[in-house]
């Protein structure tokens, strides 16, 4: 219940401790690790393919670090919007990098959303076979774009997320703490059904010169790292919700911390437990293969039969919804800052008058998450991953070592511990990820391309905003 004497206006602080770490747990899980599983495995070349979850864990603990003292410092909607606006100098380049911030989202945003709405379309696809079929293909600018009964399943997907996000913050929290123990529950049986069926030759079937120090091992886990911090972002989902946070000095970092330590758990004994089940070579195979489609299923399927697998892939699909909704919840929130702060239009700024959420956001960018929905899961995975580094990692890592971070860190609640070995580590991760990737030129293009779009259209508003002489 809020009080009458609270302004309609602004947003509500109702998420506690308990709802922030469900929202960042189901926002991190989502469909990612059961369908990129096959993905890390065969870039990596084999069951070598923990070493990826693990310094994935490392590098976003790191990053996590970072969240934890911005998103107490200043506990506001938008998070990195933000803290790149503060740090940066609220008149100086931190309004033209935190407009951008905000510009490349209207992108990056329904890109991450997209891919958790196609995963949940490739699962349940294992229903409906022919929903694979495409019925019309295309390349946008060499980017490969599909339209098929998958499509118009991971388009479903969105539609009820948005229908499940047009109430209060207070109800959402209750969605989210249901959704967190359901996501939770599901790593949870999965693990125990594959370590009560275990076969450790099958797990550490290590092929030849596995830990070869060569250009193959370090560019095979430079692409392994790439979709295990793919599958590890959504740790600070709850900074962008900063203004909705009750006592955010304390919730912030335990959401943001603990998420990252039980997800980061229960992906490693998930990739241990399915590997001592399922080959790795099967699970590698053509794109095509039952075992890499549905790699979940058919190892629930070897173990209990094909209703068991049935069950999992309805709960991994009920994974896949909680992560989309964690999406849509959070980054609707970034647009809107920006329009509070005069810096982006003032349409999305709008509350909603009974529920007191920007609706208009968070319908935008549904809107443009059904359109991201005909692109294939792996071009969508990895333009994201390059274009949110650029974007929100480094610059957001490099501020943080600005001497005027430096000296207003001593006055917050929370600071990191090591500092800054945790940042230069994170930057260090993610500097590695990009240029160890044999395509990174390609989607490096695609980010100069919403770059320079972007500052054209801050120069325009800019000089539109210049008061006549």
């Amino acid at each position: 219940m809020t009080s009458s004497s609270e302004n309609p206006q602004e947003l509500e602080r109702g998420l506690s401790t308990g709802p922030a770490l469900a929202l960042n747990v189901i926002d991190m899980v989502g469909v990612g690790p059961f369908v990129t599983l096959p993905l890390i495995v065969g870039a990596m070349g084999g069951p070598q393919a923990m070493m990826g979850w693990v310094l994935g864990a490392l590098l976003s603990y790191c990053d996590g670090y970072i969240w934890s003292e911005l998103g107490t410092a200043y506990p506001e909607a938008g998070g990195s919007y933000a803290y790149l606006k503060h740090l940066y100098g609220e008149r100086k380049l931190g309004r033209a990098f935190s407009f951008l911030y905000a510009w490349q989202l209207l992108f990056s945003a329904p890109l991450s959303i997209a891919s958790g709405c196609i995963g949940f379309a490739q699962y349940i696809s294992y229903f409906v076979p022919n929903a694979v079929r495409p019925f019309a293909f295309a390349k946008i600018i060499g980017v490969p774009v599909v339209l098929s009964g998958q499509t118009l399943l991971a388009m479903g997907a969105c539609i009820v997320a948005l229908v499940v996000l047009d109430r209060s913050i207070f109800s959402i929290g209750r969605v989210a703490r249901w959704l967190g123990i359901a996501v939770g529950l599901t790593l949870v049986f999965l693990i125990v059904a594959g370590f009560t069926h275990f076969n450790p030759r099958l797990a550490f079937d290590f092929p030849a010169n596995a830990f070869h120090l060569d250009g193959a091992f370090f560019t095979g886990l430079g692409a392994g790292m790439l979709i295990s911090a793919y599958d590890y972002w959504g740790y600070y989902n709850i900074c962008f919700l900063g203004a909705e946070v009750r006592n955010p000095r304390k919730t912030i970092p335990r959401a943001v911390l603990g998420a990252i330590a039980i997800v980061g758990a229960l992906y490693l004994l998930m990739n241990i437990s399915v590997l001592g089940v399922l080959p790795w070579r099967e699970m590698t195979a053509d794109a095509t293969a039952h075992a890499r489609m549905f790699t979940m299923a058919v190892f629930m399927e070897r173990i209990y039969g094909r209703q068991a697998a049935a069950v999992v892939v309805v709960l991994i699909a009920l994974t896949a919804l909680a992560s989309v909704l964690a999406l849509l919840l959070g980054y609707s929130r970034i647009p809107y800052a920006a329009a509070q702060d005069g810096n982006f239009p003032a349409w999305f700024g709008v509350l909603h008058k009974k529920h007191r959420i920007p609706h208009r956001a968070l319908f935008t960018l549904g809107g443009i998450t059904l359109f991201c929905c005909i692109f294939r899961l792996q071009e969508v995975i990895t333009t994201l991953v390059v274009i949110r580094i650029l974007f929100q990692f480094l610059l957001q890592g490099v501020a943080v070592l600005l001497p005027k971070h430096r000296h207003e860190r001593k006055q917050h609640g929370f600071r990191m511990p090591l500092y800054p070995l945790p940042v230069l580590l994170a930057l260090s991760g993610f500097v590695f990820i990009l240029f160890s990737r044999p395509d990174f030129l390609k989607q490096l293009r695609i980010a100069a391309v919403i770059l320079l779009a972007g500052a054209a259209l801050y120069a325009v508003r800019n000089y539109r905003s210049q008061p006549p002489r």
